[in-house]
């Protein structure tokens, strides 16, 4: 009897570790590349899995999106296989599939699912640093982000146009959006530098703890900035979301884009747009920035790579397309 039972058992652990290892193959995994813990990217991947993960039961898909170097690594993650998808500004998206710089090779195979927030490239100073205007950052230290950032991509496409390279700055720090706070705060440095959705943590934060000023992004070269290069608009950071801060900030933006590969299955690509579209009131909840999402923006502004067919069937289904 002993035998018996301790057999029945051991069938039964086996059966049991048998249906694991199935469910586990059967069980797809997406990874969304975002950005630092506290910019909207990372809200943005991690509110994604949210609503992906609640219908894991159903489709089968886990979803997770650590914090990353930002838009820029976030090309070459899905380049290498190591994201499935990424958060990045939507003129990585175009220079990706044309080759430009930062990037080496032309990505013809990226495309897009839906874009997200409007973002600004916002420069925040300490007050004492007297700095009024974008000239004014020459001879300070300023922080021009973390290699594979949006906000260094774009400072260095302003500084080109003003033939500017980093000699200008008494300090070109580097650091990443998480230390650029208490970086201003301790009079490390003079002025931090960020492409992001308003309202935005970390410039609450320096806001609250330092006396600092939004720094407007103007001038003609930022005029011929915005007409050779079309994925850059003129945007504005409203008056009075920051502490000392109670006029409009004018500067240059564009919009946050979820992109993949061509590669990726269109079931997992479907399912993730689905989970988002069909929670989007839910979703706009889950920070400022993305209380104005609506379905007929999200599908088509700011989308400089195709859409991938995942997503097109999705839309199409809800006869947005």
């Amino acid at each position: 009897m002993k035998k018996i039972t301790t057999l029945a058992i051991a069938l039964s652990a086996a059966i049991s570790l048998g249906t694991t290892t199935a469910q586990a193959a059967d069980e797809k995994f997406v990874t969304i590349g975002t950005g630092g813990q506290t910019g909207v990217y990372y809200v943005a991947g991690q509110s994604i899995c949210r609503f992906v993960n609640r219908d894991t039961k159903t489709h089968g898909i886990k979803c997770n999106a650590p914090a990353s170097g930002g838009g820029v690594a976030n090309v070459n993650g899905i380049r290498s296989g190591e994201f499935n998808m990424g958060v990045m500004q939507s003129d990585h998206q175009y220079k990706a599939m044309e080759g430009l710089p930062p990037f080496d090779n032309k990505m013809e195979d990226i495309r897009a699912l839906f874009s997200l927030q409007s973002e600004v490239f916002t420069v925040l100073a300490r007050r004492d640093a007297h700095i009024a205007k974008l000239d004014d950052l020459k001879g300070k230290r300023v922080n021009i982000g973390n290699p594979g950032s949006g906000q260094r991509d774009t400072l260095e496409e302003i500084m080109a146009k003003k033939g500017w390279d980093r000699s200008v700055f008494s300090l070109a720090a580097e650091l990443k959006p998480a230390e650029q706070a208490s970086a201003l705060n301790d009079n490390n440095i003079d002025a931090m530098t960020y492409f992001v959705g308003h309202p935005n943590g970390a410039i609450q934060e320096a806001t609250t703890t330092v006396d600092a000023v939004l720094v407007p992004i103007t001038g003609p070269e930022i005029d011929e900035l915005l007409a050779e290069k079309n994925y850059y608009t003129k945007a504005e950071i409203p008056a009075g979301l920051y502490k000392g801060n109670d006029t409009p900030t004018q500067s240059i933006g564009g919009k946050a884009v979820i992109s993949t590969s061509a590669n990726t299955s269109p079931e997992l690509v479907y399912q993730v747009v689905k989970s988002v579209f069909d929670n989007l009131e839910r979703f706009k909840r889950l920070h400022p920035a993305f209380s104005d999402l609506n379905e007929q923006d999200m599908i088509k502004a700011g989308l400089s790579a195709p859409l991938h067919e995942g997503a097109v069937r999705y839309y199409k289904e809800r006869g947005w397309l």
